[in-house]
């Protein structure tokens, strides 16, 4: 017989449930989106599931990208049918994973309501020391405890692994490493323990490190479709195309997303400081307040590279971190700035029309 499902099964809790009273939307049905499409949205309850829209209140009123549902968002819903629903409010979010696009300043929210993100890389090509720290970054500053996967392990000899591991360690010291093989199957009853019932955990990495064929083996059944490398390129290829969420027989809940080349800072201030935390604690011996610690005289920070108390490509990569999240604070301040003069003159405008008499005013 199968349990009956209940709403925590689905990641709900007391948060969730506060703001909705708070918002006054206690009498309207809760669901978790679990799926993304363009202009769409498939939101799962202890109903059912229902293919769902916005309201066009929501999309006039919307002001950036963040202001959109999101994989894993908790929203109040109407029922149209028994197969569709309407979305009139995304609760409040406990926690987000977001990146900067690519050539743009704009935010994209990779999912919402994550207790912990996977970043997923592989022994072969993909493997990169850097794009773990980013990833690692966005993940902090929306408060979730990242974790690493370090897949594909049966490509490489027993030695080559532990060099491997051993160099992640020294690197990301905190962070819970799990080596697994989808092949072999090595190191999936250590992932399966990991991931606790009514927890959310998002997959990330480039394509082809994986991450589906994972969430394949813990679901026990081949349901997200996989692509092998390109032989020509060399390079992983998008098997898949939209970010989606699915429910283990364990409880756990599980998040697959489109593979990410590029992993643009936002404002993560925070999460990079978090993340450098040996570099942060020496910054506040530094002379200067607003010290780059790239070219400053009694910088404590240069004076610990010089030392060799630091590793030099962790020192590089939180420098460039740091410019990129100091560049898209800067520009999102000049954005917000041509907003509201912009707005100040559709309110005139406005204004000006309504005491000349124009008919539509």
């Amino acid at each position: 017989m199968n349990k009956e499902l209940k709403i925590e099964d689905l990641g709900y809790d007391a948060f969730f449930e506060a703001s909705r009273i708070k918002l006054e939307l206690a009498d309207l049905s809760v669901a978790r989106v679990i799926a993304e499409y363009k202009g769409a949205y498939k939101v799962k309850n202890i109903e059912g599931e229902f293919s769902a829209r916005i309201t066009g209140k929501q999309i006039f009123e919307a002001v950036s990208r963040e202001d959109f549902p999101s994989v894993g968002d908790w929203v109040v819903i109407s029922k149209a049918d028994e197969d569709h629903a309407v979305i009139q409010k995304v609760l409040p979010r406990k926690t987000v994973m977001k990146r900067k696009y690519s050539g743009k300043n704009e935010t994209q929210i990779i999912a919402a309501n994550i207790d912990v993100a996977f970043v997923i890389e592989s022994v072969d090509r993909d493997y990169n020391l850097n794009r773990i720290e980013r990833y690692f970054a966005i993940a902090n500053d929306g408060g979730i405890q990242p974790a690493i996967i370090l897949n594909k392990i049966d490509l490489i000899s027993k030695l080559e692994l532990d060099a491997k591991l051993e160099e992640m360690q020294n690197r990301l010291s905190d962070s819970p490493i799990i080596a697994t093989s989808t092949l072999t199957e090595t190191g999936l009853d250590n992932l399966k323990k990991y991931i606790a019932p009514g927890k959310t955990y998002c997959f990330l990495g480039s394509s082809g490190v994986g991450k589906s064929s994972l969430i394949n083996k813990l679901l026990g059944e081949e349901i997200i479709k996989t692509k092998n490398i390109s032989e020509r390129s060399g390079r992983g290829q998008h098997a898949t195309t939209s970010r989606e969420m699915y429910f283990l027989a364990g409880g756990g809940i599980v998040i697959d997303n489109p593979g990410v080349r590029e992993v643009g800072m936002t404002d993560t201030g925070a999460g990079i400081d978090n993340l450098f935390d040996e570099i942060t604690a020496l910054a506040k011996n530094c002379k200067y307040v607003d010290c780059t610690h790239v070219h400053e005289p009694d910088c404590a920070v240069l004076v610990a590279l010089k030392a060799n108390q630091l590793d030099e490509s962790q020192y590089a990569n939180y420098i460039n971190l740091k410019k990129e999240a100091q560049h898209y604070e800067m520009n999102a301040v000049e954005k917000k700035e041509k907003d509201r003069q912009f707005g100040k003159f559709l309110k005139t405008a406005k204004k000006e029309l309504k005491e000349a008499g124009h008919k539509d005013y």
